[in-house]
């Protein structure tokens, strides 16, 4: 996979232009899958209502653009929530820029069908609750030494 070159564009514009969007990954919010600064991304369009796990491209109101799991979907939007993350958001569906199609690491692709990753989604899925309880924990921690 190759970058592509923004040159003042927009993300959605090379999409619509080139077919897809590649880039090296900035975040944590998206680890363990997707290291910051290392991993490359290869972003492409979407016309239909996405599926749960599926990850897409999203652009907000800010200009921001964010990179995060479907974890459902809903009539006019979708919930989505970073695999390290546990604060959910809902995202309406004309916010979607593309979906995330292969990702690259120390010179191995995966593919979003591979049966390696879809494992990983199952176990990111069944350990959501779990994660949530630490973070939960960790701030009245947190709390509790502040006073």
């Amino acid at each position: 996979m190759e970058h592509c070159s923004m040159e003042d564009k927009k993300i959605e514009d090379i999409i619509k232009e080139k077919g897809f969007y590649v880039a090296t990954v900035v975040g944590d919010s998206m680890m363990p899958m997707l290291h910051n600064k290392k991993d490359l991304v290869k972003i492409v369009p979407t016309d239909s209502i996405l599926k749960e796990n599926d990850i897409p491209l999203y652009k907000r109101p800010t200009g921001e653009y964010v990179l995060h799991r479907i974890i459902a979907v809903k009539r006019q939007y979708y919930i989505i929530c970073g695999d390290n993350r546990t604060h959910k958001e809902k995202v309406p569906f004309d916010w979607i820029v593309g979906v995330l199609e292969e990702f690259e690491r120390n010179g191995a692709t995966y593919k979003t069908d591979n049966a390696e990753y879809l494992n990983y989604v199952d176990k990111m899925r069944k350990t959501f609750w779990k994660r949530k309880l630490k973070n939960i924990v960790i701030k009245i921690k947190r709390k509790i030494r502040g006073k």
